[in-house]
């Protein structure tokens, strides 16, 4: 076929299919002012909320903590999304209430971005962040005995990247079981198709961090359980990346299930995971709690 550069598509499809802001570019004027005024008063408003603690040195290595009235509950890491170069842990606060008024914890944690750092780092960070969460829960006035990890877009791909991590490799006190379930939503899993998308002007990407940050070629070391969830109506080669993930890693003993939101695109699962009622965020919510 003339013009395909990857799995069958030509440069100028991938870009219909990756380039997302094109295909809704209002979405920054609709949608995020009211996610940041939504954030902005529930982080005003959560009783023992705590902003930008510290997890490292540099100037993102940041996080924000909602504590749940109880406790003893499940302990939830949120990643933001931003194709790895745009986002803020505090546009996306309003995430935290389904999660922290069913009892559970919620800490969302900032990281560097491209092309500031290559995305290679990216991982590498969030692997110091969720050690630092769990290290420190207990002084933190959270429980770690079920530890979990969630994100959205970038976020879903980096989720992918805490579930490949061997963990007890990273440091001699961390089990190699430290998280006890993942929620990578809408991700990206295998970055070949982005080389030839006009977003990796600003990710910066050579095949060999393409392919270093495919977490679709790596093994899999948890069996923890996994919800991989998309939109309905996000671009098929999106969609193709959650399905491909699923398929390559759920095995009988590694239980990943599949959800699909029903008329929404890439955006719009932010708004559905806001909702404390609908049926992604309480399948969610099961996962976390167990």
């Amino acid at each position: 076929m003339s013009g395909v550069v990857c799995r069958g598509l030509s440069a100028e499809e991938i870009e219909r299919q990756y380039a997302l802001r094109k295909l809704r570019p209002s979405y920054e004027a609709a949608m995020v002012p009211g996610w940041l005024e939504r954030s902005a008063a529930f982080r005003a408003g959560h009783p023992g909320a705590r902003i930008d603690l510290a997890y490292g040195t540099g100037p993102r290595d940041n996080f924000d903590l909602f504590p749940a009235p109880d406790a003893r509950g499940p302990f939830l890491v949120y990643i933001h999304g931003g194709y790895w170069q745009r986002g803020d842990k505090s546009v996306y606060s309003i995430l935290a209430r389904p999660f922290t008024d069913a009892g559970i914890d919620v800490a969302l944690v900032n990281y560097d971005l491209c092309p500031t750092v290559p995305a290679s780092a990216i991982a590498l960070q969030l692997r110091r962040a969720l050690a630092h969460l769990w290290r420190n829960a207990r002084e933190l006035g959270c429980a770690r005995e079920r530890f979990c990890v969630m994100g959205h877009s970038a976020g879903g791909h980096l989720t992918a990247e805490m579930m490949a991590t061997r963990w007890n490799e990273e440091a001699d006190d961390l089990p190699a079981d430290m998280i006890d379930a993942g929620l990578p939503f809408s991700g990206i899993f295998d970055f070949t198709p982005i080389l030839h998308c006009s977003e990796n002007d600003g990710m910066r990407m050579d095949a060999a961090i393409a392919a270093e940050i495919s977490t679709i070629r790596r093994a899999m070391p948890t069996d923890a359980p996994q919800l991989v969830a998309w939109g309905e109506n996000e671009t098929p080669d999106w969609r193709r990346q959650s399905q491909d993930y699923v398929a390559r890693f759920g095995t009988t003993q590694r239980r990943i299930e599949t959800h699909v939101v029903p008329g929404a695109d890439h955006f719009d699962v932010v708004d559905v995971l806001a909702d404390s009622d609908s049926a992604l965020t309480r399948k969610a919510r099961s996962y976390v709690l167990g």
